[in-house]
């Protein structure tokens, strides 16, 4: 029997490295904008209850208004911290998805868990999850959540607290006690989650066009056409004051409007990139619908509809607005609206076809529009003509595609 503390052991294919106990060495990688009220909280609660003491922590500090960079100074030593800084501070914003490739790139450790500064660790919640993990799969730790926002059963409803500083810590961690036999897995995937580093920037890292929002879904669809497997075990916990670091909670009215435009803006580029909006079951696991090259003709535009119904396809074909709305929009996509935005009098020359009249349709028409991948992947339509709503559709040819790059233009 070896008895050295630190033993050599394969975890991965053509990969060493060391562990401790029966887990690596891991690198939690937490953003930060404008967070330092909840990494004062966050950071010490990695330090007290992982199972190792000598995980990494690497923040990157995005925005800074707050003294997060003096108090990471302060406390270096204290919490063996390291951290990165956006080098356009305060003036233009990375966005967390960048935020986290930053962190990762610069992690030592084959294992990283993508971590947020509103979370706290319960104790062995990295072995917990850790013990799971195995290659081309992600292991998502179990959110205990304040009673906020609806529970469909991929979390756990406990209130220890809505802020930082009225964080229950006692009373959670005799919960995170109580909750160490659950021996529950299911295999959807949220924040935290932990992956192996080089399988992560093998399929691209996060997509820089959905800067602040819906960047983790882009991700996780993307982990699901690599066929990764997805593990969430009930035991591993961490507390989620459950999006005050974002600003989804608007109780913080200046963060809130702020996300709620990033948000708005990433939720489109996410439709535009898949097709449909973001899909997963109850319990988090994805689900990736077919890509279909569709074009829409669109009669008596309005420019609400086409904020609204732009995003879906491909191509549009506008008989009013078009230069107008290019002018608004251009500025919130990463996608070239010019050419996408066309004539009236252009043929469309698409494998999928929707004639819709601005003046007809309904929110019952919206709600199929919304749908029609889904549809079309379980139909399979043949070539030819039908109507569904006041939604005419022509199939000129039905292809399936799936991306697996990080933007697919």
């Amino acid at each position: 029997m070896n008895n050295n503390k630190y033993l050599v052991i394969i975890g991965h294919p053509d990969r060493k490295s060391f562990c401790f106990n029966g887990i690596y060495k891991i690198t939690f990688c937490i953003p930060s904008k404008d967070n330092l009220r909840y990494l004062k909280t966050c950071i010490p609660s990695i330090r007290k209850n992982a199972f190792r003491d000598d995980h990494d922590i690497i923040i990157f500090v995005d925005q800074d208004n707050d003294g997060t960079i003096e108090w990471i100074k302060e406390v270096h030593d204290k919490y063996n911290l390291r951290y990165l800084v956006n080098p356009k501070l305060n003036k233009e914003r990375y966005g967390i998805g960048k935020a986290y490739d930053e962190c990762i790139r610069a992690a030592k450790t084959d294992v990283v868990m993508v971590f947020h500064a509103d979370m706290m660790l319960g104790k062995n919640a990295d072995k917990l999850a850790f013990d799971l993990l195995e290659p081309k799969s992600a292991v998502s730790c179990t959110r205990v959540e304040p009673p906020l926002h609806p529970n469909n059963g991929e979390k756990i409803i406990r209130n220890f607290g809505i802020w930082p500083e009225e964080f229950v810590e006692d009373g959670f961690d005799k919960f995170v006690e109580e909750s160490v036999n659950v021996d529950k897995v299911t295999f959807g995937i949220f924040a935290p989650w932990m992956v192996f580093k080089e399988e992560f920037l093998d399929i691209g890292g996060h997509d820089p066009i959905l800067k602040s929002c819906r960047e983790d879904s882009d991700v996780f669809n993307r982990m699901m056409v690599k066929g990764f497997k997805f593990k969430q075990p009930w035991n591993s916990l961490v507390y989620h004051l459950t999006g005050r670091g974002a600003g989804s909670f608007s109780g913080d009215e200046e963060r809130h409007k702020t996300w709620q435009k990033e948000m708005e803006d990433s939720t489109k580029e996410f439709i535009r990139k898949w097709g449909t909006g973001v899909q997963h079951d109850a319990l988090m696991t994805p689900i990736v619908t077919p890509f279909y090259n569709k074009g829409l003709v669109l009669k008596n535009a309005t420019l609400e509809k086409l904020q609204l119904l732009e995003p879906y396809v491909s191509t549009v074909y506008t008989d009013k607005h078009r230069s107008e709305y290019v002018e608004q929009e251009q500025s919130n996509t990463a996608y070239p609206l010019q050419t996408k935005i066309k004539a009236f009098t252009k043929s469309p020359n698409n494998d999928i076809i929707l004639f819709i009249d601005g003046d007809k349709f309904t929110q019952a028409d919206f709600n199929i529009y919304a749908q029609l991948s889904r549809v079309f992947e379980e139909q399979k339509p043949q070539e030819g003509t039908f109507k569904l709503g006041n939604i005419q559709i022509k199939v000129n040819k039905y292809e399936e595609k799936i991306f697996n790059r990080v933007h697919p233009q």
